[in-house]
């Protein structure tokens, strides 16, 4: 994971990486689509994201992190 993209917690969910605060709309898109990736991100620790607030209007970048070590690159806006 690069430095820049790391979130606070990670963990391995079908044979994907995700760190963060990931909101379990893009889990949920990562395990339908299944695509050829190493797994999704959402840095820092962002207010709003799961378990920091209860902010329903917050937005959020989840980003893709491929398996050989390209930059991440947008997977979904949630």
């Amino acid at each position: 994971m690069p430095a820049e993209y790391e979130g606070c917690h990670t963990t391995f969910i079908e044979g994907y990486v995700v760190d963060g605060h990931v909101p379990i709309k893009a889990i949920n898109k990562l395990l339908k689509e299944k695509p050829a990736i190493a797994g999704i991100t959402l840095p820092g620790m962002p207010m709003g994201s799961p378990g920091h607030g209860d902010d329903k209007s917050a937005s959020f970048t989840v980003y893709a992190v491929t398996k050989d070590g390209a930059k991440p690159t947008v997977f979904s806006y949630e």
